[in-house]
């Protein structure tokens, strides 16, 4: 129940919507039952057993108002009638009484259900909107050890399926409830004795439906845990096709598919079987109750020995008949409520996460960067057995340019990773202008540093749009940087120019137009301080200048850090830091390090110049 509350919270102010809702429910059963109460009347002139003596009573004393009393009110009106217009006349009102209380039991019916869905409507985009904005805040860490289907699952798979619980069991909590106690209401007005017979059904049905609900949650939740299984195996598999066709990997493939889409199918036929168990064993309990009503209570009718009249005794058979719809429909919507459940444990899960990487209370806006970024004796590890840095200490000077060169490994690529603080050191400290990376905040850090990485990140939509990500840029700024990017030229050769689609992750374009457009994003950017992530070596020789000379340009006049492999990109680099295995080796400049005998850097030259 904890989970279902909560999830019910993300529709605040709940007030405002379950009033209404709960409301017009209520007024909706409250004519429900009237409809059936209405029979004993309508059976009493149909089998001419009205009741002269009575309705000569109501006759003899003022009427009563509906508000405070419904019944006598009906009793005294319908006496009138009878007496004025005979049984013709009396068939005829109850008639249009039955009419008008269809008409409007359908109408506050279909209110509740307006209520319910705008309710149900505005929690779950709520629901999916807290999730995204979670996820997109967590740590960079959260993502490489979470599989990027199981997040898709969560937001799309997961938040759907709550939608659909809590439309069920909130309408079965209130509606369907309240049509039960009128029903039950109904049946104690008529006969207490038949009535406490009957009700012995709903305790075994009870027990019984609380055992399937333990077993159908256990399921629910296999499910759901397969079909992300599911989701990130076809967003793997699409993201990767040009790899599963080159390495006639499609039957592979489709093995993987089979085997989590078998255990899906295990898991949702087990959760259905169960579920489905609850409203046959309902109906049963209930035909065999409503049985056992007409033997008793018939027998004791047709021997004389029943306060019940015949219209009565059949308008009780008939109200006692519906009685198993609503608790069917209850019973239904709790069942089928766990796979929901299982769903929103999912998606709380992922709302409670924390991410490791958060802005302290009193954390300082960043100045704009005027002296140097300074590493102090930074050490890393990204689990507590295998550390990564080891005692790295260097100072990058505002407008100087230094370079990481090192074996795969070594730990570049998370010394990178440590300016913009997607990681805190677990050692050390890093400083830029004097203030810890840990005492100002992320988005003052962040806005001021550009990064280029080799895998050009690119989104599914414009190459303006593509460029200009994250800002309001103007036309002209966007061509501008483009043309320092030595990107114009390709870009107005596109279809549609700056407006063509590039396709998912720029697969419409050569790596060397993707990387170009990165660096044009970079460049609108305009940050103080660049970080470049080997973005030259995945790249053919003719891209790669075009490339490199972009990447001078955006180099000009800024504090860079540069990781590369290819040693002729990073010549000219104020110093050379070589890092292996999680240390710096040597530093200097690239004509001091070619010096040193047996050294490193050498070595590393030595084999590219081969």
């Amino acid at each position: 129940m904890k989970t279902y509350f909560r999830l019910l919270s993300f529709a605040k102010p709940l007030g405002r919507f379950l009033t209404p809702f709960v409301l017009t429910s209520l007024l909706a059963s409250v004519f429900g039952v009237l409809n059936f109460t209405l029979l004993i009347p309508l059976l009493s002139i149909l089998f001419d057993k009205v009741d002269t003596q009575k309705m000569q009573a109501f006759l003899n004393q003022p009427a009563p108002s509906f508000t405070t009393s419904p019944v006598d009110a009906f009793s005294y009106y319908f006496a009138q009638v009878f007496q004025t217009y005979g049984k013709v006349g009396a068939l005829q009102f109850v008639c249009a009484v039955i009419i008008t209380s269809v008409l409007c039991s359908n109408l506050f019916k279909y209110l509740s259900i307006r209520q319910l869905e705008s309710f149900k409507a505005r929690m779950v985009a709520k629901l999916r909107e807290a999730v995204f904005n979670r996820a997109i805040n967590l740590h960079l860490g959260f993502f490489s050890n979470e599989r990027k289907g199981n997040l898709i699952s969560r937001i799309t798979t997961d938040v759907q399926e709550v939608e659909n619980s809590i439309a069920n069991t909130l309408s079965a909590a209130s509606k369907e409830v309240f049509l039960l106690i009128g029903y039950i209401v109904a049946l104690l007005t008529i006969s207490v004795k038949l009535t406490l017979f009957a009700i012995l059904v709903i305790p075994v049905s009870g027990g019984f439906i609380a055992f399937l609900v333990r077993r159908m949650k256990r399921d629910a939740q296999a499910g759901q845990q397969r079909l992300s299984g599911l989701v990130s195996l076809l967003d793997e598999t699409f993201g990767g096709m040009r790899v599963v066709k080159g390495f006639v990997a499609e039957g592979f493939i489709l093995d993987k598919f089979r085997e989590e889409n078998e255990g899906y199918r295990r898991a949702v036929r087990s959760l259905a079987n169960r579920r489905e168990l609850a409203s046959p064993f309902s109906e049963v309990m209930g035909v065999a109750v409503v049985a056992g009503i007409l033997l008793y209570g018939g027998s004791l009718v047709l021997n004389g020995q029943s306060d019940l009249t015949a219209a009565e005794f059949i308008s009780y058979i008939a109200i006692f008949s519906q009685v198993t719809r609503p608790a069917k429909d209850i019973s239904n919507a709790f069942s089928g409520s766990q796979r929901g459940l299982a769903s929103g444990e999912r998606v709380l899960e992922l709302i409670d996460t924390q991410s490791l990487i958060q802005d302290k209370p009193n954390a300082v806006t960043l100045p704009d960067f005027s002296n140097r970024i300074s590493v102090q004796n930074v050490s890393f590890a990204y689990n507590a057995d295998t550390p990564v840095l080891r005692d790295v200490t260097f100072d990058l000077p505002k407008g100087r340019t230094i370079a990481l060169v090192g074996s795969s490994g070594g730990g570049k690529s998370t010394i990178a990773d440590l300016i913009p603080r997607f990681y805190d050191p677990t050692g050390g400290s890093i400083l830029i202008d004097g203030v810890d990376l840990r005492d100002c905040t992320m988005a003052s850090l962040r806005a001021q540093m550009g990064i280029v990485t080799q895998e050009s990140i690119l989104f599914n939509d414009t190459i303006f749009n593509n460029i200009a990500f994250g800002s309001d840029a103007t036309e002209a700024d966007v061509m501008e940087a483009a043309r320092i990017a030595n990107a114009h030229n390709f870009i107005v050769a596109q279809p549609n120019g700056y407006q063509t689609i590039i396709g998912d992750r720029g697969g419409k374009l050569s790596g060397g137009q993707r990387q170009r457009i990165s660096i044009a994003r970079a460049i609108l950017k305009n940050p103080p301080i660049l970080i470049l992530d080997e973005a030259t070596s995945a790249l053919d020789t003719e891209s790669e200048k075009l490339v490199q000379e972009a990447l001078t340009r955006l180099m000009a006049n800024r504090t860079t850090l540069v990781i590369a492999h290819r040693l002729s990109t990073i010549q000219h680099a104020d110093e050379i830091l070589v890092v292996n295995q999680g240390r710096i080796v040597e530093r200097g400049r690239h004509d001091e390090l070619l010096t040193l005998d047996e050294g490193f850097y050498r070595k590393l030259s030595t084999m590219q110049n081969l």
